[in-house]
């Protein structure tokens, strides 16, 4: 009993099949032209319109379409009212296309739920989304704090914390943009810190389990034009974001004691992030970005909850 999954994210095009134990994704970044920060909604859906039927056709050159009992897409980026992002009506319209052909059940889900349930099932951790858990979405449009528990074969997210402006990833991508990195930056700001000497990073300042990153920027441009090194710069940046992610991680397991902590999104499988949450649950770095999996592995939770 295999699950297809579609995410159509601003960033990514991917679709994935899962069985229950193993799974395939093929997913392929849009193109961003050199020194511009991301797309435009307009654009992200003409890419993913085009480069879905090679997503397929990777699927299907190695098998993994034969009996599909299940559709999945992500239909947009987070559960909760009036979230909607156009993109997402890429792989939503050819999932529901796809179930109708084959004759079997479409699973809508969010892009976030997709990311929550990739990260347990890479770390080899698919028990965390049947209980109560504490879950970072770090990426280049969101940077949540969520507390999670279960809704029947989905998780319900409803997010306590995390970023009242700038996302984790925008200031990555940003700082990567003025040190003439490609988009998107996290990759190579990771190699360029792991170069320099660990650093004092800036303290943010947290009000309870909510913090504000737009100040950074500004904290950027400015070793920037005093000359610092660029691997300088790069520490600097990601030693904050380590911090700050940190010391909320800690206030929220006072709140929560005892609750896992899962880790997801891009941002996520960044070095320094994964060495100072100790004890934290992080999704293996192929399966932080944007991905289908998640979506798969949700619409075959789904599939077996109805035979019940």
């Amino acid at each position: 009993m295999r699950a297809l999954g579609i995410d159509t994210s601003n960033y990514t095009t991917s679709a994935a099949v899962f069985d229950g134990t193993a799974g395939r994704n093929a997913g392929r970044l849009l193109d961003v032209r050199p020194g511009e920060l991301g797309l435009r909604q307009s654009d992200a859906l003409f890419q993913h319109v085009k480069h879905l039927p090679d997503r397929f056709a990777e699927l299907e050159a190695e098998g993994w379409l034969e009996g599909i009992s299940v559709v999945g897409a992500s239909t947009r980026p987070r559960a909760v009212e009036g979230s909607y992002m156009p993109c997402f009506l890429a792989g939503e319209n050819q999932g529901r296309v796809l179930a109708g052909v084959l004759h079997v059940p479409f699973c809508p889900v969010s892009h976030q739920q997709g990311h929550i349930a990739a990260a347990a099932w890479s770390a080899g951790r698919p028990e965390l989304l049947d209980a109560p858990l504490l879950a970072w979405h770090l990426s280049g449009g969101t940077t949540e704090l969520l507390y999670v528990h279960p809704q029947g074969t989905n998780v319900c997210a409803a997010r306590i914390g995390g970023t009242s402006d700038l996302s984790a990833g925008q200031l990555i991508d940003r700082t990567g943009l003025l040190l003439g990195l490609d988009f998107p930056a996290g990759k190579a700001l990771d190699a360029l810190a792991a170069e320099a000497p660990p650093c004092r990073g800036f303290p943010v300042r947290r009000n309870d389990l909510t913090f504000s990153l737009s100040g950074m920027e500004n904290q950027v441009k400015q070793l920037a034009a005093r000359g610092e090194a660029a691997g300088r710069i790069a520490r600097f940046v990601l030693e904050t974001l380590a911090d700050v992610v940190r010391r909320c991680t800690d206030a929220a397991l006072e709140r929560y004691p005892g609750l896992p902590v899962l880790c997801s999104g891009g941002v996520s499988s960044n070095r320094l992030l994964r060495s100072v949450l100790d004890g934290a649950v992080f999704a293996r770095p192929e399966y932080s970005a944007d991905n289908a999996m998640g979506v798969a592995i949700l619409a075959r939770r789904s599939l077996e909850g109805g035979r019940a």
